[in-house]
């Protein structure tokens, strides 16, 4: 027995898992509102008549968050709470077959390229003049930027190019085009994402063509910050560094997974880099943009790391000092050339390790952050929250990097007039910090003049 009225050509669309699986979503519901449909971007069920799932299927978890979100989903559409129920992204491009047969609930299944054949199932045109734009899910000044797809890296443990395919990378008149329709709309910072940024071009161009990008994207109106998401060291084009130093909306930061710092698991991983040249890399960088903020993500527990190489991590991220740093516990993935060695490391030990490293950081970050009181800085901010506006500096990404958090005064305080201490959502303001914690600071708005 249905319990509640289902809406007719209603959408609810779910993504689990990473940015570039948030953009497939949204350029999935720019099409579909071009046809029509009536739209909802929540993570719980609702009175839609669709039901899509965009999964993630790169680790453990991820995965069972996904399998788990396709159950309850079967289990209100059995409910007569929604009417039919589609999953596609990255679980499904992994496990399509065998998943159909667990679910049989689910009406239909669709990869990582199905845009075309999941809108022909929802008797929706694909719309070839709209490829590019999207009905964004961020606040609306910010944007996830991806310029290629897939991935031709070997890494022993990643299972990205099992889901995603082969690297190919968006032609750069596209993506400026993308760039001036984003700021057109209100978009201020484009976050540049890819599975290896430094990759970009080699398929169309014949040659890394990232700086190249980078000089065109520079110049669009109305885009205040470009932010560089996954680059990959092995390879690392130097010649960006010099755009990013040269170009003042290009923020001095650069997320660059460095995965471990052992030689013997730098190898086994396939990384194709060491730690001589992981170090010197760092160092390169560094200099070549002083000030600059690297974001790296390492993983622990990988098959034969020993506590020799554990302990040869913690040492150097005690003396890298990385501005950001994130761990992954590893995942045993079928398919994936580490699949093929023993999962040795029991899962306590790669918490512990992974703790430990964490630990480390957060001791690092502390000392950074108190360094940073008396500083000014321009802040962008993304949201209120209590009594707070939430915003980030150039150093900081959205969702996984420090905050500044500034006092939401519901009177200026003496000797300050209104419009010296109010913010709106999207705005940049000068940030005076006052305060440190861990991982965020506190400020006071500098008075404008």
């Amino acid at each position: 027995m249905k319990t509640k009225t289902i809406k007719r050509n209603k959408v609810n669309v779910i993504t689990l898992g990473c940015s570039k699986n948030l953009v497939d979503s949204e350029v999935l519901m720019g099409q579909l509102k071009a046809n029509n449909f009536e739209l909802e971007y929540k993570d719980e069920i609702t009175d839609s008549n669709i039901l899509i799932i965009n999964t993630c299927g790169f680790i453990e978890n991820a995965k069972q968050q996904s399998i788990e979100t396709i159950l309850n989903c079967v289990d209100a559409k059995q409910k007569g709470h929604i009417g039919k129920v589609f999953v596609t992204g990255c679980l499904s491009e992994r496990y399509k077959d065998e998943l159909k047969e667990q679910m049989p609930g689910v009406d239909a299944w669709f990869g990582t390229r199905d845009l075309p054949r999941l809108l022909k199932t929802l008797k929706a045109d694909y719309k070839h003049e709209l490829i590019g734009d999207r009905l964004l899910t961020t606040p609306l000044h910010y944007a996830y930027f991806k310029i290629s797809e897939g991935c031709d890296r070997p890494c022993s443990f990643c299972a990205i190019p099992l889901m995603r395919g082969k690297h190919i990378s968006i032609p750069m008149e596209t993506l400026v085009q993308q760039a001036k329709n984003l700021a057109k709309n209100g978009v201020k910072e484009l976050i540049l994402i890819a599975q290896d940024l430094t990759y970009y071009g080699l398929d169309i161009y014949k040659k890394r063509n990232l700086a190249e990008l980078l000089k065109k994207l520079s110049d669009v109106e109305g885009i205040e910050w470009i932010r560089l998401h996954y680059a990959y060291p092995s390879g690392f084009p130097m010649e960006v560094l010099d755009i990013m130093r040269e170009k003042k909306n290009i923020c001095n930061y650069l997320d660059i997974p460095l995965q471990h710092i052992s030689d013997n698991m730098l190898k086994s991983m396939r990384r194709g880099i060491t730690k001589a040249k992981t170090i010197d890399l760092v160092a390169e960088i560094r200099k070549s943009v002083p000030g600059i903020a690297i974001r790296t993500t390492l993983i622990c527990g990988y098959p034969g790391e020993t506590e020799k190489d554990h302990q040869e991590m913690i040492e150097w991220v005690k003396e890298s000092k990385f501005e950001r740093l994130g761990v992954f516990m590893y995942s045993h993935e079928e398919n994936t050339h580490a699949h093929s060695l023993k999962d040795d490391v029991p899962q306590k030990l790669k918490q512990k390790r992974a703790d430990a490293v964490m630990k480390v950081q957060q001791e690092i970050s502390a000392e950074m952050n108190k360094k940073m009181i008396g500083k000014t800085f321009k802040v962008l901010f993304d949201k209120k929250e209590g009594d707070h506006f939430i915003g980030r500096t150039e150093f900081d990404s959205p969702d996984v990097d420090n905050l500044i958090m500034v006092k939401a005064h519901p009177s200026p305080p003496k000797g300050r007039e209104e419009q010296d201490v109010y913010v709106r959502i999207g705005d940049f303001a000068d940030v005076k910090i006052i305060a440190s914690k861990e991982y965020d600071l506190i400020g006071e708005i500098v008075t404008k003049k």
